[in-house]
């Protein structure tokens, strides 16, 4: 695990969140092996060709795993915030609320429908479909 990862994990205060944040690193790693990780704006993302895919932080509803085109995968369990961007999400309490199978799932979509946030200032926020 990267340092800085690592790092982001500790410093989470319940044992449960870290926890939670241990099993979503380990198998987002292992739905997404080719893609990029780091502490990208205070909390792990992975990226697909500089573009971020998935990451996960720590609110106050609980643990936030968060799609960056997460709206677009038609699963009810993830939750869309709004309609200027295509991010979805998904709180957990303990790791007991994390459905392998579906996570996977959901990793394999997110290879396949991504929206370019990689180049959203350029564009002046306008989102383009690049699968």
């Amino acid at each position: 695990m990267k340092h800085d990862i690592q790092n982001y994990h500790q410093s989470l205060s319940s044992e449960d969140d870290q926890a939670i944040c241990k099993l979503l690193y380990t198998e987002i790693c292992k739905g997404l092996p080719e893609a990029e990780h780091k502490v990208w704006h205070g909390h792990p993302v992975w990226f697909l060709d500089g573009n971020p895919i998935v990451g996960y932080s720590k609110q106050k509803a609980g643990l936030r795993l968060m799609f960056w085109s997460g709206a677009d995968f038609e699963e009810s369990a993830l939750n869309k915030r709004g309609d200027k961007f295509k991010d979805a999400s998904i709180f957990y309490n303990s790791v007991e609320d994390i459905d392998i199978e579906e996570l996977q799932r959901w990793l394999l979509k997110s290879k396949d429908i991504q929206w370019d946030y990689k180049n959203i200032v350029k564009r002046k926020g306008e989102l383009i479909r690049l699968k």
